[in-house]
C-alpha cells in the first residue's frame, strides 16, 4: 500500500490551558536529545515564576500539539539594566516531528512577536557541540556573540 503525504503542515500557537496541561507536560523530545533542553514542566514552573517576561505556548497542527516554546521578552541580560533582550528560551520539538517545519514556524513566531513589541534582536542559547542544535539556529541566520550562558552558545537573528 502506498504511502499518503503528510498535508503541509499548518502549525499555529495555543496558549497553555488546564485542557492542555496535561499534554503539554507529557510532550517528550527524541530520547537523544533530552539532555538538550529542559522538560516542559520544567518550563512551565518557570513561567509560573517569572510570568513578566516568560511568553509559553503549544505548537499545533490541527488538534495535534507538535511542539512547546517559551518565549522571553525584556530581560536584564548582563544585570546591569543597560542591556535588556527578548527571545527564545526554550524549543521542544516533539519526538518524531522534527524536519517538518515546525522549529522554523516557532522561531519564526517569536520574532514576530518580538517586533510586534518593538524589538529588532531575537536571542536565543544553545548547547554547543556536535549533537547540539547549532546548525538548525545558523541556518536560520543567527550569528554567535561570542558569549555564554552558562554553558550554552549564546547566538543573536537581527530582525531589522
Amino acid at each position: 500500500m502506498p504511502t499518503v503525504p503528510r498535508p503541509h503542515p499548518h502549525p499555529h500557537l495555543r496558549e497553555i490551558s488546564p485542557d492542555n496541561f496535561q499534554s503539554a507536560i507529557d510532550l517528550r523530545v527524541r530520547p537523544d536529545q533530552e539532555h538538550l533542553v529542559a522538560p516542559v514542566v520544567k518550563s512551565l514552573a518557570e513561567a509560573y515564576v517569572h510570568p513578566d517576561i516568560a511568553w509559553p505556548r503549544l505548537i499545533c497542527d490541527g488538534d495535534e500539539i507538535v511542539g512547546f516554546l517559551m518565549a522571553f521578552f525584556d530581560v536584564d541580560w548582563t544585570g546591569k539594566g543597560t542591556d535588556l533582550r527578548s527571545g527564545l528560551w526554550r524549543l521542544n520539538i516533539a519526538d518524531g516531528q522534527q524536519g517538518r517545519g515546525y522549529g522554523r514556524f516557532a522561531v519564526r513566531s517569536v520574532a514576530d512577536e518580538i517586533r510586534r513589541r518593538g524589538g529588532t534582536r531575537l536571542t536565543t542559547t544553545w548547547h554547543p557541540g556536535p549533537d547540539g542544535p547549532e546548525g538548525f539556529y545558523r541556518a536560520l541566520g543567527f550569528r554567535t556573540t561570542g558569549e555564554t550562558s552558562g554553558d550554552q552558545t549564546v547566538g543573536v537573528l537581527d530582525l531589522d
